[in-house]
């Protein structure tokens, strides 16, 4: 933009009027009074807490267990389980499992590992691993060792404090029905229902489902310029967490068994399988298509019908509500498909 000119205030006055008279405002809904302030910082705070977990996660695979157990990293299975960073917290290096025997580092070591199929044999190849590690020979009250206990225990007090948000937030949104419709819809869970509640709120207040694809920013855009007319793309000018949330909402529900979300995927990625850009243009239109679902739920009454702003009751507003396929001139699917995303 440049510089503002002394006229440009009537002509900005006269824009704000106009838009006043035709009803294009948008209003502002503040958290306190429509309710989701605390749903707003339970969601954030959560974000906050995995990041946190990933990043010092990450921080142990690559420096920490490299050097004193590289060959520990093969029994972690799942980043939300707590009984690794524990066992780890109790025997960072090979010789601290070692200097005892077998026998007895199984009936030590069985608490610490919980409820686990074929427990002896796990710590069994625990024990022969520890055996054969390259792992540096740190003396166990060394500060090194130290300052490894150190970050295993701050991840384990990131996983608790996970824990905590997570049943705190399901103790908070279990009686709400936009919720409980929100899970049953494939890919989205309790705590992406968390994340759509808190960063979109009450549905209700859109009009139409490509208000709410432009809110999340999903909406196609085509740059132009004089003759120039770009290839069009989803503009990403709307929420980011909630275009996030629903992307991985996209990726889980295609990996469900039977959905029409996973149909839907298969049609779009029929021509070339293992083309990553295709399968990327049909994970975005996934992502659009659960925005839809999304908006259609809260706002879809007993019979069938479709609740506007002002109460009126008419059909499904698109294919989307409906569960058909898209129109040719409905572009906020197949557009976004075709169209170079």
């Amino acid at each position: 933009m440049g510089p503002r000119k002394p006229g440009d205030d009537p002509k900005d006055a006269q824009v704000i009027l106009h838009m006043l008279e035709i009803g294009a405002v948008q209003f502002f809904h503040d958290p306190l009074v429509v309710g989701t302030a605390d749903i707003q910082e339970l969601s954030k705070t959560h974000e906050i807490v995995s990041r946190s977990k990933t990043e010092l996660w990450h921080r142990i695979l690559t420096h920490y267990l490299p050097l004193y157990f590289p060959e520990a990293e093969r029994f972690h299975r799942s980043s939300r389980t707590d009984w690794f960073l524990a066992f780890l917290e109790k025997y960072p290096t090979p010789t601290m499992i070692t200097a005892m025997s077998q026998k007895a580092f199984i009936a030590d070591a069985w608490q610490v590992v919980g409820r686990k199929v074929a427990k002896e044999r796990l710590l069994s190849d625990i024990y022969a691993t520890a055996v054969n590690s390259v792992g540096l020979p740190v003396e166990p009250d060394s500060d090194a060792v130290r300052m490894f206990r150190l970050v295993l225990s701050e991840g384990r007090s990131l996983v608790r404090q996970r824990n905590e948000i997570e049943a705190r937030a399901v103790e908070l949104l279990s009686d709400l029905p936009d919720y409980q419709l929100l899970t049953t819809i494939p890919g989205i869970g309790p705590i992406n229902a968390m994340t759509i509640l808190a960063e979109a709120g009450d549905l209700r207040r859109f009009r139409h489902h490509r208000q709410f694809l432009k809110f999340c920013g999903m909406d196609l855009a085509t740059v132009q310029s004089g003759m120039f007319r770009g290839q069009s793309r989803i503009s990403k000018c709307g929420n980011a967490r909630l275009r996030r949330t629903l992307w991985m909402a996209g990726q889980t529900a295609v990996l469900k068994r039977t959905n029409s979300f996973r149909d839907k995927f298969e049609r779009y990625i029929a021509k070339d399988r293992h083309k990553a850009h295709l399968r990327r243009k049909a994970y975005t239109a996934i992502a659009a298509s659960l925005s839809g679902h999304r908006f259609a739920m809260p706002c879809r009454a007993a019979d069938g019908t479709h609740r506007t702003r002002r109460g009126q009751s008419r059909r499904t507003l698109s294919p989307l509500l409906r569960g058909g396929e898209p129109r040719r001139k409905d572009l906020s699917l197949t557009g976004a498909v075709e169209a170079g995303i």
